[in-house]
């Protein structure tokens, strides 16, 4: 990481992510009954809830809905959870003005051509390893995980080594 990114990730305040691809391993469990299933890695799950600690602010925006991400959601304490959005810009902008986080502040995790908008309208675009190659060309940060296998994880430690002067180490 330059000191660019370094000083980037230092100011964030609000970290947005995408769920299929990035949360998941983009992989799409559907059953016979017509539920879908997702699989989330516990680990970012930890990292997520540290961030919240460290105060800051989550959010998802995904382009698919599930019960299922409400519920992970939840569980974790985010707050600010838009499902069924594949044009995520608008989302991103309404996530913005109510917390009154400027948009250089933020941060958006994604891996595909519909998180480009909005990876590029926030402070700080980051592509998990296995994005599409578009993505991966445009992102300011490229984590060394795919998604689903630790990439939300290695963002967040990311994030709260840049902040830890600022803030002090996060509890575990």
């Amino acid at each position: 990481m330059n000191s660019d990114q370094l000083a980037a990730l230092s100011n964030i305040r609000l970290a947005i992510f995408d769920v299929d691809g990035v949360m998941t391993d983009g992989r799409l469990y559907l059953l016979p009954d017509g539920q879908e299933m997702k699989v989330f890695n516990s680990r970012d799950g930890l990292g997520l809830k540290r961030l919240l600690h460290a105060g800051v602010e989550l959010a998802i925006i995904s382009g698919r809905s599930a019960p299922v991400v409400a519920e992970r959601a939840a569980a974790l304490g985010i707050k600010h959870v838009y499902q069924g959005h594949e044009n995520k810009l608008p989302v991103f902008q309404k996530i913005i003005a109510e917390t009154g986080i400027s948009a250089e502040h933020s941060l958006f995790t994604g891996d595909d051509l519909t998180d480009l908008p909005v990876m590029r309208a926030a402070g700080l675009g980051i592509a998990v390893a296995d994005a599409e190659p578009q993505v991966l060309a445009e992102a300011d940060l490229v984590t060394t995980r795919s998604g689903g296998c630790g990439a939300v994880r290695e963002v967040c430690e990311m994030l709260l080594a840049a902040q830890e002067p600022a803030q002090g180490a996060a509890p575990e």
